[in-house]
């Protein structure tokens, strides 16, 4: 199990900007880097869905509503993940988790992997 912590989230008005950061302090740093890292999240009543994810060497995936609004970031030395967000809609409204996985989900479904404990995103004015 991957201890994994999450900060940043909040709340944000429509056309705002988010920062969310994750950090696993307790792996190694040759450890972290075998790992694809990303942001899922949930809004209530709905299934957990893709945000974005960054492989060990740079190969990212964005979820198709937040293409050109949101950016993924790892920082292997530090072993932190951070997810940019612009451009805050109401409908990026939900709880933001931050993984850990190795080897790519079936399509649809999300990842076995490790999940941080979630932060809450409001966007409203």
């Amino acid at each position: 199990q991957v201890h994994i912590v999450e900060s940043g989230g909040g709340m944000a008005q429509p056309g705002g900007s988010l920062r969310l950061s994750c950090k696993t302090p307790r792996l190694i740093t040759s450890t972290f880097n075998t790992y694809t890292v990303g942001w899922y999240r949930q809004a209530p009543g709905k299934q957990r869905e893709l945000v974005a994810t960054k492989t060990y060497d740079g190969i990212t995936n964005y979820g198709d509503s937040v293409k050109g609004r949101f950016t993924i970031s790892r920082d292997n030395s530090r072993k932190a993940v951070t997810l940019q967000m612009n451009n805050l809609k109401p409908e990026d409204t939900a709880v933001y988790y931050c993984t850990l996985f190795r080897g790519p989900p079936p399509p649809g479904a999300v990842p076995q992997g490790d999940w941080g404990q979630g932060t809450q995103v409001t966007v409203a004015s």
